[in-house]
């Protein structure tokens, strides 16, 4: 499925979340959800990916690289006609993020920051020294649909997996460019009121302006479960 203006990406997201619908404790402390098999599901979609994006929170809270994984995940990439290593996009609508960041010690592959003008110039000028590109889309929040054609244009972006967190996820969805959702239920109860959920952020004021979706495909990997959904157009 391909949107109506074709210059924007492919979107799809991947999610895990726990069984009561929580992706961290209360406290913000990361969970490990997923199993080994999970994992591998991760690489495995993003080997079918020219860029993967993150928030800024997710970038320097957790040593990762978005990176392709191994050779075996690599070698998928360039049968499929992609790059070896996939872009790394990073959202940060304050400039944030920090520049100390494991994901930028890590130079296989560019890293791209799409950001607004909430970001002073000593956090764009420190975001530039390590990023090789920092492009502002926005006044207050940041304009996915224009950030995403920008990545199709320049970057040459047409399936852009993004891995959260939730206000990520959330503004993604209220920008309508969301076109498919892969979600892992893990079988743990976290609970707390105040814990973040996959789509956390603003939200919608109304129920018959939810995102409505529709079931591809499911299966069972342990006590794990797997969902694939299609936004409905």
């Amino acid at each position: 499925m391909k949107h109506k203006n074709t210059k924007l990406p492919f979107v799809f997201l991947n999610l895990a979340m726990t069984t009561d619908g929580k992706i961290a404790t209360a406290g913000r402390a990361p969970l490990a959800l997923g199993s080994e098999r999970d994992r591998e599901h991760m690489l495995e979609l993003r080997a079918t990916a020219d860029a993967v994006l993150n928030g800024a929170r997710t970038a320097d809270l957790n040593a990762i690289t978005m990176g392709p994984g191994a050779a075996k995940y690599r070698r998928q990439r360039l049968r499929r006609g992609l790059m070896e290593y996939n872009l790394r996009v990073i959202v940060s609508g304050s400039g944030s993020l920090d520049p100390q960041a494991e994901v930028f010690k890590r130079r296989f592959s560019p890293i791209v920051i799409l950001t607004t003008h909430r970001a002073s110039p000593a956090r764009l000028k420190a975001l530039r020294a390590v990023a090789d590109e920092v492009k502002i889309f926005g006044a207050k929040e940041l304009d996915f649909r224009r950030a995403f054609r920008w990545l199709r244009e320049k970057w040459n972006v047409r399936r852009l997996l993004c891995e959260g967190g939730g206000e990520i996820d959330d503004a993604l969805f209220r920008a309508g460019v969301v076109d498919e959702l892969h979600l892992m239920i893990s079988p743990k109860i976290c609970g707390g009121r105040n814990a973040p959920t996959i789509c956390d952020g603003v939200g919608f004021p109304k129920l018959s302006q939810a995102v409505p979706l529709e079931l591809q495909s499911l299966r069972r990997e342990g006590d794990e479960m797997f969902f694939v959904y299609r936004v409905a157009r």
